[in-house]
């Protein structure tokens, strides 16, 4: 009778000293393990973690290892003994008199006796021509011949798909000529994707071959649904976000005659600016609370640091006394945004069509303009609402808010609200403009009074398509 198959998936996480091994388990793993600061030999001993179980009892396990200290010297002993490494069972470890070398040797010990595949990892700030050390330690993983596949890590904020691939391709060139090498991808602790995760499992089982990549074909499943809950769970956040604004009301008295022509408008005027403010501050609020569920959806500590004391709620729509904090936190990841929201986030929305600031409006202004400076549009119920160019502005916050957290690897730390890469607008945009008459059937369906409920149903699907599109831009499958 055979032996049944094997259950568990075992990754060994190696790499030089002081590369960020700790710290991208952290992520992986969504919870904080190990001591990760920056100094050589901070994890000094090897730990099994689980990355993922399913309910047929298979598993993925992930080590982290004191990794590779003196490589030079253990290869050195590896080439008199001719490759052999039953010096180091017998060994005794001197881990204080030699710590170097006893990270190295542990490291090893650790791939021969653990691994189904090690994860290399490698500081992408290295030149590949430059770091002797990977050499020598791609040869010692040689002489163990187990699959490796090198991660790239401290790669620096998220870039466009064509720099991080020349980036790979360049590392791929460099290491072809070690068969033991089977893949080199981008995954950055501090920044990474869980798209880029998904890919990982992928090549994972790649790599393997018979019952271990059936194995590591089922955990990829199982990560992949995992992940895709997030992500759907992610949708319905900014999905419920929308729906609130698009419905997203404040009463008005409806003009009369003479204040069509542009008589005695004074009180009027002053209600659509409170009108205004009041849209402004739940626009706020919905914009924060989102913030801070995504953050707990993806297993990330900490809040968007959006303040509301009652100082700066009163103040919030006002365009002289708008507080700097309170817009960094708001739009930090949505600066460049296309201008209407973060003129209206900053100025209180009294902007016209070229960038200037309307302050304050006397009784001589229209309706009509003083509506469309601040960013609001009449409905057939005398009440004021979003306009539909400023509608696109939020769903252009709301899909840059989910690439922002969706980026945050738990390594970092705690959650902390900043500026998103300047090429993620781009794209967000041209998303956004190939939904466009989708978006717009949706704001109208809003401003005709349709119920937030019957909105969620149709924003929904159409938010999930536009984040489905957008990270295929961002990450084009291979």
């Amino acid at each position: 009778m055979s032996d049944p198959p094997d259950r568990t998936l075992t990754l060994s996480l190696i790499s030089h000293t002081n590369v960020g091994k700790t710290t991208l388990a952290r992520t992986l793993l969504r919870q904080d393990v190990g001591d990760a600061h920056d100094g050589p030999h901070v994890t000094d001993s090897s730990s099994a973690y689980t990355l993922i179980e399913t309910v047929a009892g298979e598993s993925l396990k992930l080590w982290d290892t004191p990794g590779f200290g003196d490589s030079a010297r253990l290869l050195k002993r590896l080439k008199k003994e001719k490759g052999s490494f039953a010096w180091l069972v017998n060994k005794a470890w001197d881990r204080f008199a030699d710590r170097a070398l006893w990270c190295s040797q542990h490291a090893v010990q650790n791939v021969q006796q653990e691994a189904d595949i090690v994860l290399y990892l490698i500081s992408a700030s290295e030149d590949p021509g430059s770091a002797g050390f990977v050499d020598m330690e791609m040869e010692i993983l040689g002489w163990i011949g187990k699959p490796v596949i090198v991660l790239l890590n401290q790669t620096g904020p998220p870039r466009a798909a064509e720099q991080e691939a020349a980036e790979e391709a360049a590392w791929r060139e460099h290491l072809a000529n070690y068969p033991v090498v089977s893949n080199v991808l981008g995954l950055d602790a501090f920044a990474r994707c869980w798209v880029q995760e998904d890919e990982l499992m992928r090549v994972v089982a790649g790599a393997l071959e018979g019952d271990k990549r059936r194995l590591a074909v089922s955990l990829g499943d199982a990560w992949m649904a995992k992940s895709r809950a997030v992500f759907d769970a992610s949708a319905r956040l900014l999905a419920e976000q929308l729906a609130s604004s698009a419905s997203d009301k404040v009463a008005v008295t409806k003009e009369k005659i003479l204040q069509k022509l542009w008589v005695g408008r004074r009180e009027l005027n002053a209600e659509l600016r409170s009108a205004r403010k009041t849209l402004a501050e739940r626009l706020a609020g919905r914009a924060k609370l989102t913030i801070d569920r995504l953050i707990e959806l993806h297993d990330l500590e900490g809040q968007s640091s959006i303040g509301f004391s009652e100082a700066s709620m009163e103040n919030f729509a006002m365009p002289e006394r708008v507080s700097e904090p309170i817009w960094t936190a708001v739009g930090g990841f949505a600066a460049g945004a296309s201008g209407g929201l973060a003129a209206d986030l900053v100025h209180g929305g009294l902007t016209l069509g070229g960038g200037a600031l309307l302050g304050g409006i006397g009784g001589g202004a229209g309706a009509y303009l003083l509506a469309k400076g601040m960013n609001l549009t009449r409905g057939k119920d005398h009440c004021v609402y979003w306009t539909l160019g400023h509608y696109r502005e939020q769903i252009q916050l709301a899909l840059l808010s989910y690439l922002a957290v969706a980026h945050y690897g738990r390594g970092r730390g705690e959650w902390e609200d900043a500026e998103h890469p300047a090429f993620w607008a781009d794209e967000v945009a041209a998303v956004i403009h190939d939904h466009d008459s989708a978006i717009e059937k949706q704001w109208k369906s809003g401003t005709e009074g349709r119920s937030e409920e019957k909105l969620l149903s149709k924003l929904e699907p159409l938010v999930q398509q536009m984040l489905g599109e957008l990270l295929d831009r961002l990450y084009p499958r291979k």
